[in-house]
């Protein structure tokens, strides 16, 4: 698979500086092409590309932020709509030259978020400007336009991947849940999943405030359960006995019977395992998940849960025949030795087995 930063390759850089000529008629294109281009862009990963990209964009066009700002919003609108991973230069430049000029850059974010994302941008303003950029976010969290609506939520998430931490909101999210309320309903899943994901992020450091928004909020639409139950999947999966009480998840009274499991495998094949469920009562809600305890280079164990079914059941007993497979992916490094199963059932360990990894 290609490298992303190799989207921002000469390509996209030629298509960029057509795009700034139509708008901006003395933008010196050879230059800034070969300024770009230098000896180290091939070693140079995918943030530093778009960095480089937008600080030297400060170098050829106009000086006066208003007017660079005013340039690149018609260039935006130029562009390969497609592409948003690449036009999130345009971001880029208003965190890098914007943040003294509050309601210039928030009227820039507004149009560059739009089939993108300025959900990285916007955070160094929360951060400087917090009620200001507050205050902006609710009004975006009532546009008609979902890209806009989107921002709102998923710039205030306390913990975006790959992005700026906000330690305001990892104390105290109150003022997140503000958006949060505003946007529970949207009628675009789009928005849905980010007011979820941003949930997810405020169970890691205040569980009871999500618990709270979740029992204020169950039952109300089926769209609203999708987010509630998304948002606290860190805490199902971690098995927190009063978020799996909320979602019906209570003690099963099962047990597990004619459990097998394979007692070696090797990297690049699978484990089989299997069991039967069986209770004395038809099952309700019914979460079961297994947990693959690896060996890390250290000796000690690492863990990962994965999700098998999670449903209501017509049934007093049923079979489970489930296969993980160690094939090697970028982002795990196996190693040999002994690891462990466990099969969970609505956040109880129900079974461990060893088996060998070799």
């Amino acid at each position: 698979m290609e490298p992303l930063k190799n989207r921002y390759n000469k390509s996209y850089i030629d298509s960029l500086c057509v795009d700034i000529q139509k708008v901006y008629k003395s933008f010196e294109k050879e230059e800034f092409t070969k300024t770009v281009l230098d000896n180290y862009w091939h070693r140079r990963e995918l943030k530093s590309r778009m960095q480089a990209i937008s600080f030297l964009l400060g170098f050829f066009l106009p000086k006066d932020y208003e007017k660079a700002i005013n340039i690149l919003i018609k260039v935006y609108k130029l562009t390969d709509q497609t592409k948003s991973l690449e036009n999130m230069i345009f971001q880029d430049f208003v965190e890098t030259y914007g943040l003294e000029y509050f309601d210039i850059s928030m009227r820039a974010l507004e149009v560059f978020t739009i089939n993108s994302s300025s959900e990285f941008a916007v955070r160094q303003f929360i951060l400087r400007y917090p009620e200001q950029t507050m205050k902006q976010m609710k009004i975006w969290a009532k546009s008609d336009i979902v890209d806009i609506r989107r921002l709102s939520c998923e710039g205030c998430r306390p913990r975006l991947p790959w992005a700026v931490a906000l330690p305001r909101f990892k104390q105290n999210p109150t003022e997140v849940f503000e958006i949060l309320n505003m946007l529970k309903l949207d009628s675009e899943k789009y928005v849905l999943r980010s007011v979820a994901n941003n949930l997810n992020d405020i169970s890691k450091e205040n569980p009871s405030m999500v618990i709270d928004f979740i029992r204020q909020n169950i039952d109300i639409s089926n769209n609203l359960n999708y987010v509630l139950r998304h948002g606290s999947r860190t805490m199902l999966k971690n098995g927190d006995k009063e978020v799996l009480g909320v979602f019906g998840f209570g003690d099963t009274h099962s047990d597990i019977q004619n459990f097998v499991c394979d007692e070696v495998v090797k990297i690049g094949d699978r484990l089989n395992f299997g069991f039967d469920i069986v209770a004395d009562k038809i099952f309700e809600n019914l979460r079961i998940e297994y947990i693959i305890h690896y060996k890390l280079k250290s000796g000690k164990y690492g863990k990962k849960i994965y999700m098998i079914k999670q449903d209501n059941f017509d049934t007093k007993a049923m079979s489970i025949q489930k296969s993980h497979h160690f094939r090697p992916i970028s982002t795990r490094t196996y190693n040999t030795g002994k690891h462990s199963l466990d099969i969970v059932i609505n956040g109880d360990t129900k079974i461990s087995k060893q088996f060998i990894l070799s």
